[in-house]
């Protein structure tokens, strides 16, 4: 065990999964204080003594229900400076949904590179190391920082869920998009481990420009099996939708969408109520607050991540391998 104590902060708006993760830590969340000024500037800091501590500051970094995704960034940035400069030894930053994490590349001539921007902002203000669940695109993560990176992976999450449910089941594993295709081996492969029984797979091929998606191809075997379609996010919905019609077109039996972010933004309660969706999985990183009343459909199913990220702070704090954890 690290010789230096572990503070873990949670900032207000992720108090809930701040307090859950630190009871599966067994250790109390660390005092501080947030003010709001008439004006729209705030301020943090810390009230418990962070002097030559492993400060870990929880905070995920979606937009709303109260505070926009830059509130919450800026917050974060201010309070893990205000941290620093009280002296803590290491401070790392626990932001299982990362704001701007899909800006990674330029798709249009002077595109913003955001993802590295944002990267330039942790490290300015003393980050150690950043932690993060699912990012959308893990190699341009670790690439855009020059701190320690951690992508921590759900499918651990999904497959003790899918053992609970799906015991006897002959299952599939499909990527709605090329891009997603390392993510949907992984829980492939990781369902084979777990179960002793082959898993097929499949590929929905998918196509966008200037916000509008197309394309129509899907590849794999999936007749006669429950179909799980895994993603990092769900926005609008409309991707998951044309995966799991495309695996009904080809024979699926149920199809399950497994998707670790559900920012469930206007349009995407479609998705809890179209007949090709028999279920959604989704962790409670975004907590599905902009579903309202649909939050309590029969069909979705939300898995804490707490102890997740919980093992992730206790593996860090005790310089342990996070083999099994992170995306491979």
């Amino acid at each position: 065990m690290s010789g230096m104590p572990l503070k873990l902060f949670a900032l207000a708006a992720s108090a809930d999964l701040g307090t859950a993760v630190a009871a599966a830590l067994k250790v109390e969340l660390a005092a501080h204080e947030e003010r709001d000024f008439e004006d729209g500037e705030h301020k943090a800091r810390p009230l418990a003594d962070v002097a030559e501590a492993d400060v870990y500051v929880l905070h995920s970094l979606h937009g709303g229900p109260r505070d926009s995704a830059n509130d919450k960034l800026c917050r974060l940035l201010f309070f893990i400076g205000a941290v620093k400069d009280a002296g803590a030894a290491r401070v790392t930053a626990v932001a299982p949904y990362l704001a701007y994490a899909r800006k990674d590349r330029r798709t249009k001539p002077n595109d913003p590179l955001t993802t590295r921007y944002v990267a330039g902002m942790f490290e300015s203000v003393g980050t150690d190391c950043v932690v993060t669940l699912d990012v959308h695109n893990p190699a341009a993560f670790e690439n855009a920082f020059r701190c320690r990176t951690v992508a921590l992976t759900a499918t651990p999450l999904f497959v003790d869920h899918l053992k609970s449910v799906m015991a006897g089941e002959r299952l599939s594993v499909i990527s709605p998009d090329a891009g997603g295709m390392k993510r949907a081996e992984a829980l492939r492969e990781a369902l084979e481990a777990a179960t002793g029984r082959p898993v097929g797979k499949g590929l929905a091929e998918k196509h966008r420009s200037a916000g509008v998606v197309s394309g129509d191809l899907f590849v794999g075997d999936v007749a006669g099996t429950t179909a799980l379609i895994i993603d990092d996010l769900i926005s609008t919905g409309g991707t998951l939708l044309r995966a799991a019609r495309a695996a009904r077109a080809a024979g699926a039996g149920r199809v399950m969408a497994l998707v670790t972010h559900g920012l469930f933004m206007p349009g995407s309660a479609a998705v809890l109520t179209d007949p090709a969706l028999d279920g959604l999985v989704v962790t409670d990183a975004v907590p599905p607050f902009r579903l309202g009343d649909l939050a309590a459909s029969a069909k979705l199913v939300v898995l804490p991540a707490a102890p997740l990220l919980a093992e992730a702070i206790r593996r860090l704090h005790a310089h342990e391998s996070l083999t099994g954890l992170m995306v491979a």
